[in-house]
């Protein structure tokens, strides 16, 4: 993974998790003084001077600038914002894709994101609409067999209701789980939204 592109988690200035943002733009908000550097290993704050300064272990990840090697910061605190988001996850193709792990609704396949399409369990021409409720992913073959039917008219079976998704910080397209993360949001917090 290119070190830019690496997540970094993002704690309000309460220190509540709220985003996971990429280094790239963790950096940023660092450099425009909107959010510092959190050491994890000692809790110490960073300001974007500060952080420049610090030359990377051996052992840790870095990105090389100019004159100077960067080490890549994986929890930052904003300055100023301490609210947490709302609680509601924007319904949208990307993350039907996400709540449903890129997994056919009906078979279990997973064919790949070309492969699949959004499938509503009461079609639209049944007067079904587009709501996290009534919107699952399909692959191509289940789609196409329950076509303008429910699940029940075309005998297939959804492996589980569709629902709407709790907001968390970790609902981002990145996948990866930072150890560093762990003193920041609890054991059982990652137990329970990994396992969605």
């Amino acid at each position: 993974m290119k070190m830019l592109e690496r997540p970094a988690l993002v704690l309000n200035r309460n220190w509540q998790p709220v985003n996971v943002a990429t280094v790239a733009r963790a950096l940023v908000l660092l450099w425009n003084e909107s959010a510092r550097v959190v050491d994890p290993a000692d809790y110490q704050l960073y300001t974007w001077e500060d952080w420049s300064k610090l030359c990377p272990r051996d052992d840790e990840r870095f990105i090389q600038a100019v004159k100077f090697r960067l080490r890549v910061p994986e929890v930052i605190t904003l300055t100023d914002y301490d609210r947490l988001p709302s609680a509601a996850v924007a319904f949208s193709r990307r993350n039907i894709f996400k709540r449903d792990h890129y997994t056919c609704q009906y078979c279990g396949h997973q064919p790949g994101g070309e492969e699949l399409t959004i499938d509503h369990v009461v079609p639209r021409a049944q007067g079904g609409e587009s709501r996290w409720d009534n919107c699952v992913l399909a692959c191509l073959t289940c789609n196409h067999r329950k076509a303008d039917r429910t699940p029940q008219q075309a005998k297939l079976r959804l492996r589980k209701e569709p629902v709407r998704p709790k907001w968390n910080p970790l609902y981002t397209a990145h996948e990866v789980r930072m150890e560093s993360w762990s003193k920041f949001i609890s054991e059982a917090y990652w137990n329970v939204e990994l396992a969605k």
